[in-house]
């Protein structure tokens, strides 16, 4: 087991992960890896109240992250890693995690962002880096929920790209 699905997602855990992602996944555990977001005690709080009982959360630092999945910490618990941007990804596949498909869940508007798709909207910095995770062979996703189809989100960055 261990890592079952990789969202990147930056309202991290809210009401679609909880309602529709834990439960059609069976998961057990939510992680959330990012440094500023382990840091900051408020908003860890904020989003533990989001997580339905019975569910274990993580709310770490991208190397603590690493350390525990590669240390098999996780091993026997299905997770839910959650990441708030695609550096997080690369940041974490450089410490040693294998990501094989991440899904792309709502990147809302930044300062010079482009809306490629209702709920994503990308800055350059983060065109490179999905194009980075798609040149590592990541195969990237774009649904909503479970029930939507699993959208390739190349063809999404690619009115951008091209």
């Amino acid at each position: 087991m261990g890592i079952v699905h990789t969202r990147i997602d930056d309202r991290l855990i809210h009401g679609q992960v909880v309602a529709y992602w834990v439960n059609s996944l069976n998961i057990h555990r939510i992680m959330v890896a990012n440094d500023k977001v382990a840091t900051n005690d408020l908003q860890k709080s904020t989003l533990r109240l989001a997580v339905p009982p019975g569910i274990r959360t993580s709310i770490i630092t991208k190397k603590k992250a690493a350390t525990n999945i590669k240390a098999g910490k996780y091993d026997k618990q299905r997770v839910f890693l959650i990441l708030e941007d695609p550096q997080d990804a690369i940041d974490l596949i450089n410490l040693g995690v294998k990501l094989d498909t991440i899904n792309i869940g709502n990147l809302a508007h930044k300062e010079g962002a482009i809306q490629i798709k209702t709920n994503i909207k990308v800055t350059k910095d983060q065109i490179q880096a999905f194009k980075e995770l798609h040149e590592r062979g990541i195969k990237l996703t774009a649904r909503m929920v479970p029930g939507d189809p699993k959208v390739d989100f190349i063809n999404y960055l690619k009115k951008v790209i091209d």
